[in-house]
């Protein structure tokens, strides 16, 4: 108790002695009472997406109050409500899941399911948790009733007790104090970088005449190290936060079976050098922000699936959209999400040419369809060994993934929509020409000619990588993973109702409006703002109406 009570007095002692921020810690407090009582009192069904709705609501108009005041650097409470709203929200589907029995749940969900409410202390220090209030990481309350519990510590069944981590006097949490001491430097040393970067690389300089002083090339470099340096800021307030829940003994991993120490990479929430040297658009994506990317799956993604089914485009759709309303309404979040969206996906859309208007937004359109035709030109026959020549393929790949990216986050930091525009202006939309040409060099016979290449190298019939087992991936940060199989989900539920319908005798709809109902139904529950999602969903609806009516037509024929 005194414990959780010095956590307690730490929270609200930074929040409203250090950062005076009476009306921030009203709002977690007001967002974590709620969320208590809607657990506590709503038995049905509805109650997690209650809570959600809820959350992701007061969250929304701090977002626009904050968007109206024209202060994106402000200090406010914003950041530590996004962050309970990961915590709050996983809290009521945990609850929800502790009242089923376990042959109705997951792995995952057993493992994370409350089977009886906390006290109200225990809550409030999961609310409160000085190490992640700020900044995170977020966890879930089975994480920390573990911790608080020392459950967490326990030695898997069957280990050695002498390798059991050493520990300090009678405490069960294992020694981490270097290990915090080495999070710590390193975030100070993340700091210290933005520190001296900040200076030359920073959001209004973009917009000045000076900038337009140097030539494409240096233009297209300052922005790539606009977006390194707003990312250093990140890297160090996040590797300080894990730090200190790793001084907590929160960070606890268990003990690493290949090296015998403990493992004090629980709550990772970025890898900066797998960013900054990622060679292709997953990684670069996927290592940041992961236990956002943890959220997103197992508490929006999974959850907005039918029991029984595997996630699909409406799930796609849904955790597109929520990861966008988390993070703020400003328009360059959602420039740099729509991008990095096609960035993901373009690949696999190769027959979807209706795409193409829009998808010449992005330079690495080609990235991983390029893979299949380009990567096995550096391997040797077998698929698997590299050639001399495999480095420069890294090399190039690594480039392009980065200037991409370069292009594509500047909207992130710049958040207005014409300045953002204005920017992309000056560095002549190269991402756009790129990807136009890259697109027309697929469409033409060059393709055809790689293919021969490759199956010359390979003796394949279809150029390729080998092919491990296939797994359900989830779209990383809310963005869909594979597009042409979310457009061929929605044609098959649209085709099951028109056979439906016309089974019954019941007058067939228009096929753009029917697919427009599906479109809505993968957005129910999540929030009631307009979204911005005209050309999106146009794209969508078009592409999808377009292969009804043609498959409807060869069936007359027929």
């Amino acid at each position: 108790m005194s414990s959780i009570l010095t956590l307690l007095s730490v929270s609200i002692f930074y929040l409203v002695g250090i950062y005076d921020m009476w009306t921030g810690l009203r709002t977690l407090v007001i967002d974590a009472v709620a969320t208590y009582a809607i657990a506590y009192f709503i038995q049905g069904p509805y109650m997690p997406w209650i809570g959600f709705i809820f959350l992701m609501g007061r969250m929304s108009v701090n977002h626009l109050i904050r968007q109206l005041d024209n202060a994106p650097t402000a200090i406010d409470i914003t950041g530590a409500q996004m962050v309970n709203i990961m915590k709050l929200s996983a809290f009521c589907w945990n609850v929800f899941d502790g009242r089923y029995p376990d042959s109705e749940l997951t792995e995952s969900q057993k493992e994370r399911a409350i089977r009886q409410l906390p006290n109200l202390l225990d809550y409030a220090g999961y609310v409160l948790f000085f190490p992640g209030l700020l900044v995170g990481p977020a966890f879930d309350y089975v994480d920390y009733q573990s911790y608080i519990t020392t459950s967490m510590f326990n030695l898997p069944p069957g280990t050695d007790p002498s390798k059991a981590p050493p520990t300090r006097k009678k405490r069960r949490i294992p020694r981490s104090g270097r290990y915090a001491a080495w999070k710590a430097a390193t975030g100070l040393a993340w700091i210290l970088v933005f520190l001296q970067l900040s200076n030359l690389y920073f959001r209004d300089y973009y917009l000045t005449d000076e900038f337009m002083k140097y030539g494409f090339f240096r233009r297209i470099f300052q922005l790539y190290m606009l977006g390194v340096t707003q990312r250093t800021k990140y890297y160090g307030v996040w590797a300080l936060s894990e730090g200190a829940c790793i001084l907590a003994g929160i960070g606890y991993r268990g003990v690493d079976p290949v090296t015998g120490k403990p493992a004090w990479d629980r709550l990772t929430n970025v890898q900066p050098f797998k960013i900054e040297l990622a060679q292709n658009v997953h990684d670069y994506i996927g290592y940041w922000n992961i236990n956002t990317n943890h959220w997103l799956r197992n508490y929006v993604y999974l959850r907005v699936t039918p029991k029984g089914k595997k996630p699909g485009f409406r799930a796609s759709l849904a955790t597109f959209f929520t990861s966008a309303f988390w993070h703020g309404f400003y328009p360059g979040y959602y420039l740099t999400f729509m991008l990095s969206s096609f960035f993901q996906t373009i690949a696999k859309c190769k027959c979807c040419k209706s795409l193409l208007p829009l998808l010449r937004s992005k330079l690495t359109s080609v990235r991983k369809d390029g893979r299949r035709l380009l990567r096995p030109l550096f391997l040797e026959a077998d698929g698997k060994t590299p050639t001399p020549n495999k480095r420069y393929y890294d090399i190039f790949t690594w480039f392009v993934t980065q200037v991409a990216f370069a292009f594509a986050v500047s909207p992130f930091i710049i958040l207005d929509f014409a300045s953002c525009i204005k920017v992309w202006g000056r560095v002549y939309f190269y991402a756009i020409i790129g990807t136009a040409a890259c697109f027309g060099f697929l469409q033409s016979p060059g393709r055809k000619w790689l293919q021969e290449q490759v199956k010359k190298r390979t003796g394949a019939e279809k150029p390729g990588l080998e092919r491990v087992k296939s797994v359900e991936r989830m779209p990383t940060l809310g963005m869909p993973d594979d597009p042409e199989r979310a457009v061929d989900e929605i044609v098959q539920e649209v085709k099951a109702e028109i056979e439906r319908r016309r089974a019954e005798g019941i007058q067939l709809p228009d096929v753009r409006e029917l697919i427009r109902q599906k479109l809505e139904e993968g957005r129910e529950g999540l929030t009631g703002e307009k979204e911005r999602r005209t050309r999106a969903n146009s794209l969508v609806v078009n592409t999808a109406a377009e292969k009804v009516v043609s498959d409807e037509e060869k069936k007359k024929n027929l």
